[in-house]
């Protein structure tokens, strides 16, 4: 057993033990007394680091509908190289996950997350000099940047949320600080919707001079919400930093190298399944999101302002339900809701890509309610029974498996590009199929364990 301290000045060893749950990095050898979802004695950090679901959830859904933004602000910029965007930003998760997990390896948790947040405020800063010379890479380096931050960020705080208590309610307890994600992302949704999109709309080319000022003017649209988003997040960054916050004693071996962690999840296969599966989920879900304006343009005749109150309603559901995910997971096996909500994603997506006009926008945004708990639980089913040396380098490589989102996006706006929405949607319905074979196996995979 690990001791914890929640502050580099005291030792609360004896304090989470007498509140009746477990410690960092702990296993409980009760399985009938009550184990409440966060201890007291860690409320405060989780508050806090549960904070930070919220800056990123801002972040991607802020991203998303820019995709069909870009192509209005820059002249012969198709879908499809719009979409790198999303190939920078979701590339950059990948990238950057295994050198977030060395330095959380090296040094602690919160440097993790304090090194993550310091380069998403980078990346935010960035936009003002990629306005100044309106070039299109800029932005998307800019995003690389951004998102890399993002992606050390949740490196750190995925598995640091799953070690503020008990390994029994560890799946639940992610899930409830990924539910404040959504809180994020619906900010990060009306942000767009009013002080980006609604903004561009309003913009009139007649009204200026130059088409090099009318550009501008858009740029400056685009730009001044991550300048915002920037400004807060420096003010995050220095609470964070001032703040006590529970620290592992923890002493790695010098036998024990990233590289064997490396080898041992290699060998366990529910884990290995789990990295695919959060591959295909997180593609799913940018992939349901970036493309929902066009759909929503092709099926209701809406102008993008209008088709994003559409997905403003997915993101508030999407939210809501995975509240009550965390709830039910109090009676249900965490795998056997996944099953059931990826199988109705899978239905749902059946409709988006069959049906047509306002049946198949409600499919669109019931795919949303759908999706709210993979990424957590997906995230926590994978972890299960992974050792405590080994879960920071666990943690890296699902935070990597977000570059489903690099390489499944841009597939989807080709062929959207290349033939109509409704038929582009059949590759988040095949993320789905991988998702619900996920879950089931890892059902079987308990049993199996279950029964020696």
């Amino acid at each position: 057993m690990e001791d914890v301290k929640c502050c580099d000045s005291c030792d609360c060893t004896e304090a989470a033990s007498t509140a009746g749950t477990e410690g960092i990095g702990t296993n409980s050898s009760s399985t009938t007394k009550w184990v409440p979802i966060v201890p007291r004695n860690f409320l405060l950090p989780f508050i806090l680091l549960t904070s930070c679901f919220a800056w990123w959830g801002l972040s991607n859904n802020m991203t998303d509908p820019l995709v069909r933004a870009f192509t209005g602000i820059f002249d012969n910029l198709s879908v499809f190289q719009s979409s790198m965007i999303q190939f920078a930003f979701y590339g950059a998760y990948f990238c950057l996950a295994i050198p977030g997990a060395l330095i959380i390896r090296k040094f602690s948790y919160k440097t993790g997350v304090l090194a993550g947040l310091g380069m998403y405020i980078v990346g935010g800063l960035m936009f003002y000099p990629a306005a100044q010379i309106k070039q299109f890479w800029f932005f998307c380096l800019a995003f690389y940047v951004l998102a890399g931050g993002l992606s050390i960020l949740e490196t750190a705080a995925n598995p640091y949320i799953l070690k503020l208590g008990a390994s029994k309610t560890a799946t639940q307890r992610l899930n409830l600080a990924q539910s404040f994600n959504p809180v994020g992302s619906f900010i990060g949704t009306m942000m767009c919707q009013f002080f980006i999109l609604a903004r561009l709309e309003g913009l009139k080319k007649s009204d200026f001079a130059t088409t090099d000022a009318f550009q501008s003017a858009q740029l400056d649209v685009v730009v001044l919400p991550y300048l915002g988003v920037a400004a807060l997040l420096i003010m995050i960054w220095i609470a964070i930093a001032i703040v006590k916050m529970p620290k592992e004693k923890e002493i790695v071996s010098p036998e024990n190298t990233f590289l064997k962690a490396i080898k041992r999840l290699s060998s366990n296969p529910n884990y290995v399944f789990s990295v695919i599966a959060q591959f295909f989920y997180v593609g799913a879900q940018i992939t349901v999101w970036t493309y929902t304006v066009f759909y929503i343009e092709t099926q209701l005749g809406l102008e993008p302002s209008a088709a994003m109150k559409y997905h403003t309603v997915a993101i508030i559901l999407f939210g809501v339900t995975r509240f009550l995910c965390t709830g039910l997971m109090s009676f249900i096996k965490p795998a056997m809701l996944l099953t059931i909500m990826a199988s109705l994603g899978a239905l749902c997506t059946a409709v988006v890509v069959l049906g047509s006009g306002l049946i198949g926008v409600i499919a669109l945004v019931g795919i949303s309610v759908c999706m709210s708990l993979m990424f957590p639980t997906i995230c926590g089913l994978g972890l299960e029974g992974v050792s405590n040396e080994d879960t920071k380098a666990g943690a890296s490589f699902l935070v990597m498996a977000i570059l489903g989102g690099a390489l499944i996006t841009p597939l989807q706006g080709f062929i959207l590009g290349n033939t109509n929405p409704n038929i582009s949607y059949i590759v988040p319905l095949v993320c789905f199929l991988v998702i619900i074979s996920f879950a089931l196996f890892n059902l079987k995979h308990k049993k199996r364990l279950a029964q020696g």
